[in-house]
């Protein structure tokens, strides 16, 4: 069932300690390791129509840690785990460069690496999204300032790592499940 506010918002979520936990360059699609509640969160937006967009950086592949090939490996089995209990990620956005990276293919100052916003920009044009009336949840700065550079809003999860930022989140939140509610209320006022 679509919402009526499909198709124009969305919900991104950033990978690592957000969805799964943060393996520190994950390369082995064995290694995902689903955070708690992470999977009731994806169906209360799956249920409400809401699409559920991955927006990742994955400098492994530019730092030689990781291929393309590896990384589509792990995202088919982060998806088939989680169709598995019910759950659907809509579509995976990520950026593979570093500006410090070792394989020169990769090695690049890019708008696709959070915070810039050109992940969101593809998103937004291949699905018909309306920026402004977006979220991210994320576990970064990075995640809250680059849903802010496009108007959406920014839910940071996690305890005590916006201490500093300068750019404020619009809600915190110590999990995904509380972060994803707060989206859902918000989106009906």
């Amino acid at each position: 069932m679509r919402s009526s506010i499909w198709p124009r918002a969305a919900v991104f979520l950033d990978r690592d300690d957000t969805i799964i936990r943060d393996a520190g360059y994950l390369s082995d699609p064995l290694g995902i390791e689903i955070l708690p509640g992470a999977v009731k969160a994806l169906q209360a937006l799956n249920e409400a129509g809401i699409p559920v967009i991955i927006i990742t950086n994955q400098s492994g592949i530019a730092r030689g840690l990781l291929d393309e090939d590896t990384l589509e490996a792990i995202h088919l089995r982060l998806a088939t785990l989680l169709s598995e209990q019910g759950a659907r990620i809509d579509a995976v956005y990520y950026c593979p460069h570093h500006p410090e990276g070792i394989r020169e293919k990769y090695r690049v100052e890019c708008t696709c690496r959070k915070p810039e916003p050109g992940l969101l920009l593809r998103a937004a044009d291949e699905f018909g999204l309306d920026l402004m009336r977006c979220y991210l949840v994320g576990d970064k700065p990075i995640d809250i300032e680059a849903i802010h550079r496009v108007g959406g809003k920014g839910i940071l999860i996690g305890s005590g790592k916006d201490t500093g930022m300068t750019d404020r989140p619009d809600f915190s939140a110590t999990t995904l499940e509380d972060a994803v509610y707060w989206i859902l209320k918000d989106m009906k006022q």
